[in-house]
C-alpha cells in the first residue's frame, strides 16, 4: 500500500523538506569516513595517511601532456564524440593483455569498459542483488564495497582472514550459516592481492579451495584486483579468473597503475553477464567517456607501461618501508600491524582500550590522520584497527606521520590508564589482526 507523502505542517522546520519522498533504499547510503576525512587531511600542515591517492609524480607528465593534445588533433571528432557503454574496442583487446600477465584468457567481448572499476562493482550489485540477498566479504573489506552493497539493501557476512588471505574454513562457516537461516548468498566479495585494508595476499595453495567452496553452493565470486601488479618482489599472482573464467567476475582499473583522475576500469564476466553489465552501463552513463579511453589506450600503445608499472613498485616499496620502519621505531608495546608484499596499505592495531574512531579528532589536532576501523566493517567491528596509507606521502613525510600517530596513541594510553576507556573499543580476533608483527 503506498503511503501518500503529506505536506508540512504550518510553521513546522525540517532540515530536508524531502525526506518522506526518498525510497527506502536510500536509509542504507552514509557518507564513508574515509570522504569525510579528505576536508581536514587535505590541509598541508596534515600528514594524511588516510586516503589511498596514487604517486602520480612518478608518471612522465610531459609526454603525457603531448600525447594527449596529439590524441584530440588528430582523433578529436571521436575521442570527443558518444561512444559505445561496451568500451572502445582497441582498449578492450589491450586490457585483455594486461590481464594476460595475470594468467587470464579473455577475449575482448566480454570486457565492458567502466567508469572506474567502482562503477563496476555497482552495477554488478544492481544486476545480482535483491534487498536483502547476502553477499560475502572478508572482515575487513573495501569501504567503497561495503557502500555499494549497502545502497541496494544486501546484507553483509564478513569472513575471517590471516596472514594468508580469506580463511577457506571460515568461508565454508559462515556460508552454512547462511543456508541454515535460510537466506541466500549471492556472491563472495573478495580482493586477493595487497588487500584494502588488509594487506595480505591470498595464498595461492588457498585460491583453489575457495573457488571449490564457492563453486560446490553455487557462489558467484567476484574478485576485485586493483593492486595486482604492484607486488613488491615483482611476483604476480595467478587471478582466480584465471582457473575459473564460469563462475568468476573480475574487477579491473588503471587508477592504480596509471592515472586514478581518468576513471579508467572493466568488469571481465561470463558472457551472459556481460549482456547484462551492458545494459546497466547503458541505464547509468550511457557510455564511459571516450576521450580517457582513447588516453589511456594510446598511454599503454605508445608508452612502456609495464616500466611504469615496475617504477610505481619500486616507490611503494620505499614507502611501505618507511612506514614499517617507523612503526617499530615509535609505536608502544601492544600495538601490531602487518608488512604487505605490495599495495598500498598497513592494517594495525593499537593496544586495548583504545578506539580508533573516537580518538581520530585528537589526532587531527596533532596533524595526522588515518582511517578508523570500523568504516572498514559492515557490522560496527574494528574499533581497535586502523588503516595507514603509506602510497602517497613522501617517505620523509610518512615517518613524521608515524611519529605523530604513535604520539597521539601514547597519550591515549595515558588517558586510558587515568580515566578507563577512551571509547566502545571492542576486541575481536582474526580479520582486524592479519600478520601481525608485535612492537
Amino acid at each position: 500500500m503506498n503511503v501518500p507523502v503529506q505536506p508540512a505542517k504550518q510553521g513546522a522546520r525540517s532540515l530536508d523538506p524531502h525526506l518522506r519522498r526518498y525510497a527506502a533504499r536510500t536509509a542504507g547510503m552514509t557518507a564513508s569516513e574515509i570522504r569525510a576525512l579528505f576536508a581536514v587531511a587535505s590541509r598541508p600542515e596534515v600528514v594524511s595517511l588516510a586516503g589511498g591517492m596514487p604517486h602520480l609524480a612518478a608518471l612522465p607528465l610531459d609526454s603525457l601532456s603531448a600525447e594527449v593534445g596529439d590524441l584530440i588533433a588528430s582523433d578529436g571528432l571521436v575521442a570527443l564524440q558518444y561512444g559505445s557503454a561496451h568500451g572502445v574496442p582497441e582498449l578492450r583487446e589491450q586490457i585483455c593483455d594486461v590481464m594476460a600477465l595475470e594468467g587470464i584468457n579473455a577475449h575482448p567481448d566480454d570486457v565492458v569498459v567502466t567508469v572506474g572499476s567502482q562503477m563496476g562493482l555497482d552495477m554488478v550489485t544492481r544486476i545480482f542483488c535483491d534487498p536483502g540477498d547476502v553477499v560475502l566479504a572478508e572482515g575487513p573489506s573495501y569501504v567503497g564495497a561495503l557502500g555499494s552493497f549497502a545502497a541496494y539493501q544486501a546484507q553483509v557476512v564478513h569472513v575471517a582472514m590471516d596472514a594468508d588471505g580469506l580463511v577457506p574454513a571460515a568461508l565454508e562457516e559462515a556460508v552454512q550459516a547462511v543456508e541454515r537461516a535460510g537466506q541466500r548468498v549471492k556472491f563472495l566479495y573478495t580482493i586477493p592481492n595487497f588487500h584494502n585494508p588488509a594487506g595480505v595476499t591470498l595464498a595461492v595453495r588457498r585460491r583453489a579451495e575457495v573457488l571449490e567452496i564457492c563453486r560446490s553452493h553455487g557462489i558467484l565470486v567476484v574478485e576485485d584486483n586493483p593492486y595486482g601488479l604492484l607486488g613488491f618482489d615483482g611476483v604476480t599472482y595467478p587471478a582466480l579468473r584465471s582457473t575459473d573464467p564460469d563462475n568468476v567476475v573480475y574487477l579491473g582499473s588503471f587508477s592504480k597503475t596509471f592515472a586514478a583522475g581518468l576513471r579508467v576500469g572493466w568488469v571481465l564476466a561470463p558472457h551472459a553477464v556481460r549482456e547484462k553489465l551492458v545494459l546497466a552501463a547503458e541505464s547509468a552513463t550511457l557510455c564511459p567517456p571516450t576521450l580517457n579511453q582513447l588516453i589511456v589506450s594510446r598511454y599503454l600503445s605508445t608508452h612502456d607501461w609495464k616500466g611504469q608499472v615496475k617504477t610505481y613498485r619500486e616507490a611503494y616499496r620505499e614507502r611501505r618501508d618507511a612506514a614499517i620502519s617507523a612503526l617499530e621505531q615509535h609505536m608502544p608495546v601492544g600495538s601490531t600491524w602487518n608488512k604487505p608484499n605490495g599495495g598500498f596499505y598497513v592494517w594495525l592495531t593499537v593496544p586495548e582500550g583504545i578506539d580508533t574512531k573516537a580518538m581520530l579528532p585528537r589526532a587531527i589536532t596533532q596533524r595526522v590522520a588515518y582511517a578508523s576501523g570500523t568504516g572498514f566493517y559492515a557490522d560496527g567491528l574494528g574499533s581497535r584497527q586502523l588503516r595507514i596509507s603509506y602510497c602517497y606521502p613522501t617517505p620523509e613525510r610518512i615517518r613524521e606521520g608515524v611519529r605523530r600517530l604513535a604520539n597521539v596513541i601514547k597519550d591515549e594510553l595515558e588517558l586510558h590508564e587515568t580515566f578507563g576507556p577512551t571509547g566502545t573499543s571492542r576486541s575481536v580476533s582474526g580479520p582486524q589482526t592479519p600478520s601481525p608483527d608485535t612492537a
